[in-house]
């Protein structure tokens, strides 16, 4: 119902024939731009805030250019990057970009791939990924420990020059064998394209990471690869024939592509890579040791496209496991019940649950009460104008309950700030007159951000949050909110892989039931009639219907890493510090 600003994604093409092979068979020289294509546009979803493009053309001659780039912002970047390609800038190497800010930051500056330059061909690098690291000032220290001044402070910015780095030196070991062999001249240059080991790169400069990541990148000299995080937070999926070697940061992506069967394709294993050389051989190897599997449950829940085989089947188990929990919460009584979903991506979990309740019962009353109109926009500045607008995005169809009579059971993937349901959901609902508005959510209460590429970095943001906070103040118990702060100092004090989650004790006090209450008395708006009960998925009811994507951090604290726990302590410190200046434990600092 909310859209949050998440991970981005990745698309990579390896042509493994001559160019030539494919503008014969398929009928076109940019073949291999037609499918990079159409893997973007298949991922719009991920990242609709800029893309960008970058091709590799082997074999070009000294003076011509070989390393292409293109970027653009806004909706409609794909359209514009790829308006500007010509057969100049066919290669055998192409990969792409969606990208979603998770920093604040915006600008063409920060549009990927980024892009090292360099006479050598082999020293060239293209980088993009779908990412957010936690250590970043760390890995900033380091680069400027070996007396290196980068020119911007981003995540991205400062991997593409410790990766460069890593790679200057790989090149400079190949120039020494190569010398040792008695090569001079442009064989040297031969020895070193065709004997770059990224490997050794990777190896040398992912083990100084913590975050959840995909990786991927492009050589000047013709290598590829791309590297999943040792925790498997963030996904990547790939495909390899005897034409192509391609990867995806979803698999219906390349399903729909290149016409494959769910089983034809793989999944990138934690902390493995997928690099193919210059040769066009591809091979898989170990970068770092996986760690704890962690695979984000979020990708299944809102993030992926539904479309995938597994998700799909995933999403409606989510809705079905919630049905004992909506018949409490309707005492029952079904015959008298209207089920109904927050259009677009809760309509899986949707039909989980009314199949479920078709299995209890014969017959049950489906309607789409919900509509979410054409997105609107307006060039008023006066904010509250603005945001009686917004409150008009969602209408609902008059006249599919009975007043007064009928229960309205309404799903949603998810609940995080309220700010809909409390703007415009339920004022609209509201109108129908129902007996009792069931609001459920078929993800458990999302308590705490997260820090490895989705929007949602500030603990103030959820409403569960706020709510825990509203219960310590109306039952007096501010001490536990001193303590917790003075906790989360002390932990910060500590080596991050020592700190815990000091967190979590603010929920401990409080039932889901007493959060929940305390969450509809905060987002009822002022004159609404309808009770309202929320009902939020079970932490065991998610990992029953996601058993392969264990990653829970956003509703338990449990983060994979250590970087995550050093963040969410140093949010709730922020929180006290910024927003709670009148409190009592303010003396506490």
């Amino acid at each position: 119902m909310e859209p949050m600003k998440h991970e981005c994604g990745v698309a990579m093409i390896r042509l493994l024939k001559p160019l030539e092979y494919y503008e014969k068979k398929y009928g076109t020289w940019a073949y291999g731009f037609d499918k990079l294509y159409l893997m973007m546009e298949k991922q719009h979803n991920r990242g609709q805030e800029g893309a960008g493009l970058a091709s590799v053309c082997l074999n070009k001659e000294p003076g011509t250019e070989y390393m292409f780039r293109e970027k653009a912002e806004g909706k409609d970047a794909i359209t514009k990057i790829f308006s500007k390609v010509t057969e100049e800038m066919a290669g055998e190497l192409l990969m792409g970009h969606l990208r979603y800010s998770t920093t604040g930051k915006s600008g063409l500056t920060f549009v990927h791939p980024f892009l090292r330059r360099n006479n050598w061909r082999a020293k060239n690098l293209c980088l993009c990924g779908n990412f957010n690291m936690t250590n970043v000032e760390e890995v900033f220290q380091l680069l400027t420990a070996q007396g290196q001044s980068p020119r911007v402070y981003g995540d991205t910015y400062i991997t593409l020059e410790l990766m460069g780095h890593r790679l200057d030196r790989e090149v400079e070991r190949l120039f020494v064998k190569a010398k040792e062999q008695g090569l001079e001249g442009t064989d040297i240059t031969r020895y070193i394209e065709d004997h770059v080991e990224m490997a050794n790169v990777l190896k040398t400069t992912m083990k100084h990471y913590d975050g959840g990541y995909v990786m991927c990148g492009l050589t000047g000299s013709g290598e590829m690869f791309s590297v999943r995080d040792p925790w498997g937070i963030r996904p990547a999926f790939y495909y390899r024939d005897d034409e192509i070697v391609a990867l995806a940061s979803e698999r219906p992506v390349l399903q729909t592509t290149f016409n494959l069967s769910a089983d034809d394709i793989c999944e990138l294993k934690p902390g493995q890579a997928l690099i193919v050389r210059k040769s066009g051989e591809s091979h898989l190897e170990q970068i770092m040791p996986a760690q704890k599997h962690s695979a984000c449950s979020f990708e299944r829940i809102y993030f992926s496209r539904g479309s995938d085989r597994d998700i799909y089947q995933e999403r409606k188990r989510l809705g079905e496991q919630l049905i004992p929990a909506i018949l409490k919460a309707i005492d029952g009584d079904v015959e008298n019940t209207v089920f109904s979903y927050i259009p677009n991506t809760a309509e899986v979990a949707y039909y989980g649950m009314t199949d479920g309740f078709r299995k209890l019962h014969n017959e049950i009353r489906t309607e789409k009460v919900v509509w979410k109109d054409i997105k609107m926009r307006t060039f008023i500045a006066d904010n509250s104008e603005r945001n009686d607008l917004a409150a008009h995005v969602y209408d609902i169809s008059y006249g599919s309950l009975r007043p007064y009579e009928d229960n309205l059971v309404i799903i949603d993937d998810s609940i995080v700030r309220g700010t809909t349901l409390h703007e415009s959901i339920f004022k609209i609902l509201d109108r129908l007159h129902p007996k009792k508005i069931v609001m459920v959510s078929s993800s458990p209460q999302i308590r705490y951000p997260d820090y490895y590429g989705i929007d949602m970095a500030r603990l103030e943001e959820f409403c569960a949050f706020r709510a825990t906070i509203a219960l310590i103040e109306e039952q007096g118990m501010w001490q536990l909110v001193t303590d917790t702060y003075l906790a989360c100092k002390r932990e910060l004090q500590k080596p991050k892989e020592e700190m815990q989650n000091c967190v979590r004790a603010l929920y401990e006090p409080f039932t889901i039931e007493e959060i929940n209450s305390m969450i509809v008395a905060m987002l009822r708006p002022d004159g609404m009639q309808a009770p309202v009960e929320l009902v939020f998925q079970s932490i065991e009811g998610l990992h029953e219907a996601c058993p392969n994507h264990p990653g829970d951090w956003y509703f338990t604290g449990h983060y994979p890493t250590p970087g995550g726990t050093r963040l969410v302590n140093q949010a709730f410190v922020n929180y006290v510090e910024s927003e709670c200046n009148n409190m009592p434990f303010r003396h506490a600092k």
